[in-house]
């Protein structure tokens, strides 16, 4: 995360003046990022929005919401509207930067393009009225830096299509953010057990290829991209971190998990409504049903779970959590 210049904000007022209490900022600076999306444009709307600290990265705290039948661009200001208030909330004195993929929104609210439409007009009036604009500014980063504020809205969409309220994730951070509206539950993390997995290395001969299946659905179970370098690329969470490596000594040929070896993995993934929900989006990143007669109970009468293959020839196993 790079930290923006000072620069940026150098005609905003201080943070006290005469007619105001001598309380200082408890934070210089907060990170806004933001997205939304349509599914039809118009068509089934969410909005993603979280706020980070510039200086470690961490997220702070985040939120996401269903719009209902709305455009894409409506979408992506109600994120921008719930992540400036977030910020708001955490601190009604910092200055704020915010970061969103949306070039429309950050030209508009920048003052550089024309406003025209009356739902973006008042939801940009709206923004305006949560943070004084002297303290906010825009920039725009490519979509595959904003993937976190992505995701949030892909969870709203999908809960409101499922006519459920959207629930947050776990994130797979050693301090997990809050969650608008809620307090961070407070425990002490068990020691681990001698023996607990380190991490699971994976080769794959087509390097992209295992990104945009196996990378997609490590995001979407909660771990978070780690490193990433010419052969490989690596994700972290739940204790331990999982490798897709592509390298020279990878052999040129489809994996065969029914030779001796591992033969696939599997994932605690939430509720039956959310393995339900994540295996069908998992049809338009590289992955198939397997087993189809018998889902979603081809591991057993007791157990409920999706069974995914994808087009190289690995397998995932989601596991829905036992009802209660």
């Amino acid at each position: 995360m790079h930290e923006p210049a000072v620069t940026l904000f150098d005609d905003v007022p201080s943070a006290t003046t005469p007619n105001q209490s001598t309380e200082q900022s408890t934070h210089d600076l907060l990170i806004v990022e933001a997205d939304g999306g349509s599914r039809g444009n118009p068509g089934h709307a969410g909005y993603g929005a979280l706020v980070r600290d510039p200086k470690t990265g961490a997220i702070l705290v985040e939120k996401a919401g269903y719009v209902g039948i709305a455009s894409n661009n409506v979408a992506e200001y109600s994120g921008l509207v719930a992540g400036l208030e977030l910020a708001h909330d955490i601190d009604p004195r910092c200055r704020i930067l915010v970061k969103m993929d949306s070039k429309l929104v950050v030209e508009q609210m920048s003052g550089r393009w024309k406003i025209k439409h009356a739902d973006m007009q008042k939801l940009a009036g709206q923004a305006r009225r949560v943070v004084d604009p002297r303290r906010v500014r825009y920039e725009w980063i490519p979509r595959e830096r904003n993937k976190d504020a992505d995701r949030l809205s892909n969870e709203a969409m999908d809960a409101g299509m499922a006519g459920v309220e959207w629930k947050p994730k776990p994130s797979g951070q050693s301090k997990p953010a809050r969650v608008a509206g809620e307090e961070a539950a407070v425990a002490e993390a068990p020691r681990a057990p001698t023996g607990a997995l380190h991490h699971i290395e994976i080769w794959v001969r087509d390097l992209e290829s295992a990104r945009s299946s196996l990378g997609w659905l490590f995001e979407r179970l909660g771990f978070i991209p780690k490193d990433t370098w010419t052969s490989g690329a690596s994700w972290s969470g739940a204790g331990a971190y999982l490798v897709l490596e592509a390298g020279p000594d990878v052999q040129d040929e489809r994996h065969e998990r029914r030779r001796p070896g591992v033969n696939h993995l599997a994932f605690n993934a939430g509720s039956r409504a959310e393995v339900d929900l994540l295996a069908r989006r998992a049809a338009s990143h590289g992955w198939s049903l397997m087993f189809a007669d018998r889902h979603p109970y081809a591991g057993g009468k007791d157990h409920y779970a999706a069974y995914l293959e994808n087009d190289d020839g690995f397998e995932i196993e989601l596991v829905a959590a036992p009802e209660a």
